[in-house]
């Protein structure tokens, strides 16, 4: 198998500041290394219901979401304080924070009685023809303080920097968004087409096998029976 491979590119290179993109898988957050794998950390076999109390940290589908991809951090520190309560944002060093006028987006679900904040993002992206990014709130890890709006790029193509609207969870927050915060998980996908279908006759035979093989194992046997080694680095 190929490695693909994505490039970040530094369009302010001479802020330098140590905050670069970096693989998700070093970013897990703290609520998850620091959970034990079995429930008050002990490994016991209930036989008489084929069944071991294991925590999320045991789950590969949320560890793959989590370490899926890349994050993207703040670059400078940003103050948020209030005023006739409205929020307003101050920073030292470039611009960390631009505007879209609510008139642009009335009736999003996100929607605030203020303008759309945007993150700056001094970091353009490329990927292989035919390769976009998906741009989603870091899964697992949300911030508690703001939410972006999530988009795709086709960042074979279009390699500027993508910049991020943003809602504060509480509008009436006041605070430091501290430089170094991750604002963004980003997924690099390939383009296909994809038709819908229903499952056959077929399909669900497939199904019961597949929960069949499930009993394999007591624990971890969706890691080994069917799950696909994911690289990000």
């Amino acid at each position: 198998m190929k490695n693909n491979k994505i490039v970040f590119i530094n369009t302010i290179p001479e802020m330098d500041n140590g905050f670069e993109p970096k693989p998700a898988s070093k970013c897990l957050p703290n609520w998850y290394k620091d959970i034990p794998s079995y429930v008050n950390n002990k490994k016991h076999i209930d036989i008489e219901n084929s069944n071991i109390p294991m925590t999320i940290k045991k789950c590969m589908p949320v560890f793959d979401a989590m370490t899926a991809g890349y994050y993207l951090f703040t670059h400078c520190d940003i103050f948020v304080t209030q005023k006739d309560n409205i929020p307003y944002y101050s920073w030292a060093i470039t611009p960390a924070v631009e505007f879209h006028n609510t008139i642009q987006a009335p009736n999003h679900p996100s929607v605030k009685p203020t303008d759309y904040p945007k993150f700056v993002n001094k970091w353009g992206i490329k990927t292989p023809p035919g390769y976009s990014v998906l741009f989603i709130n870091p899964m697992h890890n949300p911030s508690n303080i703001f939410t972006i709006l999530e988009g795709v790029v086709d960042t074979d193509k279009y390699t500027n920097t993508v910049n991020f609207p943003f809602v504060l969870n509480n509008n009436n927050w006041e605070g430091m968004i501290p430089a170094g915060t991750p604002i963004a998980q980003i997924i690099p996908f390939k383009r296909d087409k994809w038709k819908m279908n229903l499952g056959n006759e077929k399909d669900i035979k497939e199904q019961k096998l597949v929960l069949l093989k499930l009993k394999t194992y007591f624990t971890d046997a969706y890691k080994i029976l069917f799950r696909s080694e994911k690289e990000y680095r």
